[in-house]
């Protein structure tokens, strides 16, 4: 009997290796692109902005849902008389009063955040295109919400690299999926190895982090046998479309396995770092662990890291019940403020911005008792360190909140500052596809210079 054996490619070898595990989705393209073959240059080094920025690192902390800026960073207090359809004017149902030496004024359902106000940049003349979930969600995160595009965290990496080779250079804290899913940290038409690395928590935030192969002896065994078949590929298929770099899978592979263990093992924290964060020893849930994991992500040299507190349903929609957003608050508040006072103490906070945003407010009338529909026109955003000018405010709202009256600010506009913070000119952080340049901004958007310190 004669069999016909087809020889194993170097892709069939991987898809083998990989087969069955969830490591790090993202990861692949990051494998994918880790060494360049010979003469190539690895996109994934550190690289200089267009100017010297005043951050190296963005915490991106994202709200699911639509924050309601009345009932927080935005207060409204006065009655007004009903309008069109009768439609009555609900005004803040929690009480606010100043903060800080800068004397802002925001509401008790943020009272730990609120204490930090003297750090904050609060912009309340926050506007987006679009006034439903899913295209609003893929516009704070994307620029654009007609058409996938990359992400922002996806942009700030290409444009930085990342200073740890051994971890993911964006990756997203969200323990439920939000609206859009994945296409939130999407890479779109950048290279893969911008794309984000999603993490959820509990005992085992990262499946399949720990080696599958039964020794590290074995592994080695493996990893070289990769290499043969990557240097055996880059001589006889030089530019390969689908693999224009050589795949060092598993060296990186190796090195997210010892490094990533190091950065969520949190026994080594002290007692007073976890009460800042409201946690108790032992946690691995919660907004708090993802806040305290953020902080040691970026001390580690990860570029960009998301913090996504609820999934695409439970989250900050009240349309019935506006006073659902007291125990979602209740979750975050104190984790936030913890993290910005650990940021502080450490130093970490002048060269890392700090981002809060949701994709759109609600509305200043009332949906049916105490309810409150989406509203883009108008809504609230804060940003903090990385050279921003703390203790002030951007923007103003009437005294319904329902019209901007004063420096308005576009998600355009939003993107083009915390770019700007990193050292780039947004109309030059460009990326060819499709027969033109695309940018984060689109075509629009100019840096609010007045936030800046």
């Amino acid at each position: 009997m004669h069999m016909n054996f087809s020889p194993i490619t170097r892709r069939q070898t991987l898809r083998s290796f990989f087969l069955g595990s969830s490591l790090f989705p993202a990861l692949l393209g990051e494998l994918l692109a880790k060494d360049a073959a010979p003469g190539a240059e690895n996109p994934l080094v550190p690289k200089a902005p267009h100017f010297p920025g005043t951050a190296k690192r963005v915490i991106f902390i994202y709200l699911s849902g639509g924050m309601s800026h009345i009932d927080s960073f935005d207060p409204k207090t006065k009655p007004a008389p009903d309008g069109e359809n009768g439609k009555k004017f609900l005004p803040s149902q929690w009480a606010s009063k100043p903060h800080g030496k800068s004397g802002i004024e925001v509401t008790d359902l943020f009272p730990h955040i609120a204490d930090a106000v003297d750090d904050l940049c609060i912009i309340r003349s926050m506007h987006g295109d679009h006034n439903d979930h899913f295209q609003a969600t893929l516009g704070i995160h994307t620029g654009s919400v007609t058409f996938q595009r990359p992400s922002i965290g996806s942009w700030v990496t290409f444009g930085l690299g990342t200073e740890n080779q051994n971890l993911p250079c964006y990756v997203v804290l969200a323990p439920l999926m939000p609206y859009c899913g994945s296409q939130v940290w999407s890479s779109d038409f950048l290279p893969g190895v911008y794309s984000g690395t999603r993490i959820t928590s509990g005992p085992e935030p990262i499946p399949d982090l720990n080696r599958r192969a039964p020794s590290a002896e074995l592994q080695k065994l493996e990893l070289s046998l990769l290499d043969k078949f990557n240097r055996k590929h880059a001589r006889e298929h030089p530019g390969d479309p689908m693999l224009d770099a050589r795949i060092k899978s598993y060296e990186t592979a190796f090195g997210m396995q010892m490094t990533m263990p190091q950065v969520l093992d949190l026994r080594k924290e002290t007692d007073a770092t976890l009460k800042l964060y409201g946690m108790e020893r032992g946690t691995t849930t919660g907004f708090g662990w993802q806040c305290i994991v953020a902080r040691r992500m970026i001390e580690q040299g990860v570029r960009f890291v998301e913090l996504i507190d609820t999934g695409s349903s439970k989250n900050w929609d009240a349309h019935s019940d506006v006073r659902s957003h007291e125990p979602l608050a209740r979750k975050i508040d104190q984790p936030i403020a913890g993290l910005l006072a650990d940021l502080k103490s450490r130093g970490l906070l002048k060269d890392t911005l700090v981002v809060f945003t949701t994709e759109f407010g609600r509305t200043p009338r009332a949906e049916g008792a105490i309810g409150r529909g989406h509203f883009n026109k108008a809504y609230s955003s804060w940003l903090a360190g990385g050279g921003i000018k703390g203790g002030t405010v951007y923007g103003k709202t009437d005294d319904l909140g329902a019209n901007i009256v004063e420096n308005g600010c576009h998600v355009h506009d939003f993107h083009a500052t915390i770019l700007h913070c990193l050292g780039f000119d947004h109309t030059k952080l460009t990326f060819r596809h499709g027969g033109r340049d695309y940018r984060l901004t689109d075509v629009a958007g100019n840096v609010v210079n007045e936030i800046l310190a």
